[in-house]
């Protein structure tokens, strides 16, 4: 299924109407070739020409159409007319001098094994006199000639006043039959369903995070153990796939996978990529949005609002909405890569269920936090922060995290309880963490990580309890739940402290009681009840009409809540995490109104 859709993707890309979009064709390559040797017809160089644009780290080569390289890890084997510079060149990059003999006398080899009509070419003339005359010597005075000693860069070569390279000439990209050692007979190829020869070592992919530098396969054999009976040693008959079928395949996945790809986000060591079965730029852009990390906020804001009005509006309803959208995440796996997750639904689910998340996602925030919050950054909240990474440290999220979100995002279904837990030890553990910027104590329950576990909470709820009463938005008067009182009791606490003091505190009751209040509030909340009639105590000698209202406010709170659960000597998760929702929209709740009127308001009673 995952190669077929590949498969499938890459056709589509070839029937692009702009031809700049198109992936390229059989047998070749997109590759950025930063430097291109210039010859005479004759072969005489006339320099090297520099295809990198930018500035300093920056720079960027142009990418050019080769012949698709070839599959090598430590052994020697030379692309066609385009490589290292130790290959193309014999330039010794790194103090090996008997190996490049053998790289560039490949390199040369693959020249002569060309097709006897190939040779009347001009272009591969003009190169065999180059290597004939020793043109490489001429080069050691051009300007780039010391940084492609040292970095042995990607090298090409073009004609005097030609635009294509020698590589591109038509004669040289015509199909010829392919030979596949080993292999004497056609089998059935499992993505088209025709007879053909199979390939033998599928083309590797790169972009993985994590995976090797050179690439890794995402299907390959090994070990007698992953083989069939009967085809030991011959990998391509394990799983046979035609020549172009897996060309076609690993180019899609390439292509989806590269640096500049709009259709990638990295979620903790998965590398996920999305496309829909039919050209659809509106659903793959805000899928970009919703689950990456778009430089401009808002335009990202944007995308994931366009996305959301056009279910809305009923845009995906229809032959539209019956189109596939797929979701694959790959992890590395030593020498290959692994399929952490797979997801392929009808473009109206997929748009419904990401309305259906941001729903679940939906609080009351600050003018400041972003009203789509981006998948990255919600599990980013709830990761340990470092030095580097004062957001969190998403390298260390448990793998079940990241695959089981993105399940439970596209099915509809439940988050994964971890990361409830995650979520409400990072709130304890943030007593004790100062900002990285200010230096100030951070004691808060952010914003991202209440969204995290109202959606956590919100769909257990929903399949578990029904009946239950629904997580609001905001702060709801209305809601008996022990759990969320107590966690507005607490703010409240937390709050006449603040105003009593009526300076900055460096330590509240949070940084010394959040805990054991959402996990023990049995053992701690009698001490709390005494220090919060001290504080009013306080408060009423300086600001009467405060202490006046909040006093009614705690009055509430305490009336609606039943003496024989109040306050249990331990809680359940899911308890906890109502009781950090009851914290957090009471808190909210005290900001979206001035002080002032929290004053008048007491003085009227």
């Amino acid at each position: 299924m995952i190669l077929q859709a590949l498969y499938d993707y890459y056709q589509r890309k070839q029937d692009d109407p702009d031809p700049a979009r198109r992936l390229p064709d059989f047998g070749l390559e997109d590759k950025e070739i930063p430097f291109i040797v210039e010859l005479t017809a004759e072969g005489r160089p006339l320099g090297i020409i520099d295809t990198r644009q930018g500035d300093g780290k920056k720079k960027q080569a142009r990418r050019y159409l080769v012949p698709k390289g070839v599959k090598r890890a430590s052994g020697v084997a030379a692309n066609l007319l385009w490589d290292t510079a130790e290959y193309a060149l014999g330039v010794d990059a790194r103090g090996n001098p008997e190996r490049v003999l053998e790289q560039h006398a490949a390199f040369r080899q693959r020249i002569a094994e060309l097709p006897e009509a190939a040779h009347l070419d001009a272009g591969i003339q003009a190169l065999k006199s180059f290597y004939a005359n020793n043109g490489q010597a001429a080069l050691s005075d051009d300007p780039v000639w010391a940084e492609i000693v040292e970095k042995n860069p990607f090298v090409t070569f073009r004609l005097q006043g030609e635009s294509d390279l020698i590589c591109q000439r038509p004669i040289l990209l015509a199909e010829e039959e392919r030979a596949v050692e080993g292999h004497t007979a056609a089998l059935t190829c499992l993505i088209t369903g025709a007879l053909a020869v199979p390939e033998r070592l599928e083309t590797a992919i790169k972009g993985v995070w994590g995976a090797q530098p050179s690439g890794a396969n995402i299907i390959s054999f090994n070990a007698r153990a992953f083989e069939s009976y009967g085809k030991t040693e011959r990998q391509g008959e394990n799983a046979p796939v035609s020549p172009a079928a897996a060309f076609a395949y690993t180019t899609a996945l390439n292509h989806l996978l590269d640096k500049g790809s709009r259709q990638r986000v990295q979620i903790g060591d998965a590398s996920t990529v999305f496309w829909a079965q039919k050209d659809d730029a509106e659903i793959e852009e805000g899928f970009a949005a919703v689950f990456g990390e778009l430089d401009d906020p808002d335009a990202q804001t944007e995308h994931i609002r366009a996305l959301l009005d056009a279910v809305q509006s009923g845009r995906f309803d229809g032959g539209r909405g019956d189109n596939r959208f797929y979701v694959l995440g790959l992890a590395p796996n030593a020498a290959r890569i692994s399929v952490r997750f797979w997801q392929s639904a009808p473009i109206h689910l997929i748009a419904q269920r990401t309305r259906e998340w941001f729903g679940d996602l939906e609080l009351v925030r600050s003018e400041y936090d972003p009203p789509y919050p981006a998948l990255k950054r919600l599990l980013a909240s709830i990761c340990l922060p470092t030095k580097d990474r004062p957001f969190g440290d998403m390298d260390r999220l448990p793998e079940v995290i990241v695959g089981g979100v993105m399940r439970a995002i596209l099915v509809g279904g439940e988050l994964p309880a971890l990361i409830l837990n995650s979520a409400l030890q990072r709130c304890r553990a943030d007593q004790a963490r100062k900002d990285a910027t200010s230096g100030k104590p951070v004691r808060h329950v952010s914003y991202l990580r209440a969204a995290l576990i109202k959606a956590v909470l919100s769909r257990h709820f929903r399949v578990h309890a029904p009946q239950r009463k629904e997580i609001s938005v905001s702060l709801d008067r209305s809601n008996t739940d022990s759990s969320y009182l107590r966690g507005r009791l607490f703010a409240l606490y937390e709050r006449v402290q603040e105003i009593a003091a009526d300076r900055e505190l460096n330590r509240t009751i949070r940084d010394s009681f959040f805990g054991a209040a959402m996990a023990t509030p049995r053992a701690v909340f009698p001490r709390l009840v005494r220090l919060n009639q001290q504080h009013l105590r306080d408060l009423r000698r300086s600001k009467a009409g405060t202490a006046g209202y909040f006093d009614k406010e705690l009055r509430a709170v305490n009336d609606a809540l039943d003496p024989k659960t109040a306050f249990p000597a331990a809680c359940a998760l899911q308890d906890q995490g109502i009781f950090t929702l009851g914290y957090y929209h009471q808190r909210q709740d005290f900001f979206s109104k001035s002080e002032s009127s929290q004053s008048t308001q007491g003085e009227s009673k």
